[in-house]
């Protein structure tokens, strides 16, 4: 999964309720290169998530779940990524 292709996944999906691993519900809204997930103040870049993208790229046998990601908002990025299969 390319990080453009990432990106046209979560414009098609704003709005969405989406689930934390806690079960916490949240939604987003992407405005411009950020996220804006409705149980937080401060936006998800673009670039955190072509982060997370690239260690699961290069150790997916060692990311087992949101910590291991250690990328600001976690939580939202793995949800994300579960709910799309990319994880």
């Amino acid at each position: 999964m390319t990080i453009d292709a990432l990106w046209q996944l979560l414009n098609e999906h704003q709005n969405e309720t989406f689930y934390t691993m806690k079960k916490l519900p949240f939604t987003f809204t992407v405005r411009g290169g950020e996220i804006f997930v409705d149980r937080r103040s401060k936006s998800i870049t673009k670039a955190t998530f072509k982060q997370a993208l690239n260690k699961l790229k290069s150790n997916s046998d060692q990311i087992k779940g949101p910590k291991s990601l250690n990328v600001f908002g976690a939580p939202y990025v793995w949800a994300i990524l579960k709910t799309f299969e990319i994880v």
